[in-house]
């Protein structure tokens, strides 16, 4: 899987050279458990609800030996706080490294 994901990069035009840091986490009930919880946590709250939606929801939650990685992007700052204290709040978790990306949706005024 690691490599398909690298020789699929790789084939896009314009991409001279790939750093394959993919890391293939060993499996693990607890991380599952945890991570499902954290997805609850996250996107059954109701400011944070709308993200679910999405056909793929922005915020991606990795979870290795309890230690908690959120990654992708939200709206707003609030909304990136928010998403690291619901992960954090979870039973067992170890630690949250919260690198959401803040992107500022453009408003129809001109």
């Amino acid at each position: 899987m690691r490599e398909h994901a690298e020789g699929a990069v790789r084939n896009i035009e314009g991409i001279g050279t790939v750093t394959n840091q993919i890391e293939v986490l060993p499996a693990s009930l607890s991380d599952d458990d945890l991570r499902n919880s954290i997805y609850r946590a996250v996107y059954e709250d109701s400011t944070l609800a709308h993200y679910a939606t999405e056909n793929v929801p922005p915020v991606h939650i990795i979870v290795k030996n309890g230690a908690v990685v959120l990654e992708g992007s939200v709206a707003s700052p609030a909304d990136k706080n928010l998403a690291g204290s619901r992960a954090a709040g979870v039973s067992n978790v170890q630690g949250v490294r919260n690198n959401l990306i803040v992107h500022a949706q453009e408003s129809g005024a001109q």
